[in-house]
């Protein structure tokens, strides 16, 4: 509950850098879901470049755990045996993901989640806040004043001079990002995928919504490419053996996200 008198939990979505305990990333949200957190993947590693390596829990959005995650009683995939959303947005760009098997073998992000929840609570308390935009508007203080500011207590230096100093003597891990062929656009990376099965009128559905294909014989297997836009629409990109043949543009609703 980060601002106790919203009368609801918000989620808090980080990225931290091992070297230098740099924040590269920290954004408030009322919903997590898988394609948040890809968007906040291409937010950092447009921003900063690739990572050596993500170091991440066994939330369900990073990783399929058989029992856990499976609808059926009789399993027919096991651990690792499929890739989510989120984890297949990293294997196009060659990240290596490790997981931590308890809260405890994340303590460089978990020391820093507790700093910031004794400020963004106490913050949020004092000045009444309800909306989560003016959440937001302090924790971009909070992490200004963590990555610029403040002395890390275990670096014995500042977050963000640590990075850069890293970067200029090519000690860093992180790399360029580049889109490796045959995609095309970002949006081809950090996007939501589906496979279906072209009918014989040359179409696919997906839910409710039905869309004619160009480029593609009938029952051939088509990988779909989604993602949202800022205007209610999403732009679906249909690769067939590794060309783009066909761009198409839907509602996002019509897409239903939700099944992601």
């Amino acid at each position: 509950m980060w601002a106790p008198k919203s009368g609801e939990k918000w989620y808090l979505i980080t990225s931290l850098d091992d070297f230098s305990r740099y924040i590269l990333y920290a954004k408030l949200l009322k919903k997590e879901t898988s394609w948040a957190h890809i968007l906040s993947l291409e937010s950092l590693i447009l921003k900063h470049g690739l990572p050596f390596s993500y170091y991440v829990d066994s939330h369900s959005i990073f990783r399929f755990v058989q029992g856990r995650d499976s609808l059926w009683r009789k399993h027919h995939l096991l651990t690792d045996e499929t890739d989510p959303q989120w984890k297949q947005v990293l294997n196009d760009c060659n990240v290596k993901i490790v997981y931590a098997l308890s809260p405890q073998a994340k303590g460089k992000i978990e020391r820093p989640y507790q700093w910031f929840q004794d400020r963004l609570v106490r913050t949020c308390v004092r000045e009444d806040v309800s909306d989560i935009r003016h959440a937001q508007n302090i924790l971009s203080q909070e992490i200004h004043r963590y990555n610029y500011r403040r002395v890390h207590s275990t670096i014995q230096e500042i977050p963000y001079f640590r990075f850069q100093r890293a970067l200029k003597k090519g000690t860093s891990l992180f790399r360029e990002f580049k889109v490796r062929p045959p995609y095309q656009s970002a949006k081809d990376i950090f996007c939501l995928r589906l496979d279906r099965t072209v009918d014989p009128y040359r179409r696919i559905s997906i839910n409710n919504l039905s869309m004619k294909i160009n480029n593609v014989d009938p029952y051939e297997k088509i990988n779909i490419r989604i993602y949202p836009l800022n205007d209610g629409l999403s732009e679906l990109r249909f690769w067939y053996n590794g060309r783009l043949v066909d761009k198409q543009k839907a509602k996002i609703q019509d897409v239903n996200l939700s099944i992601f």
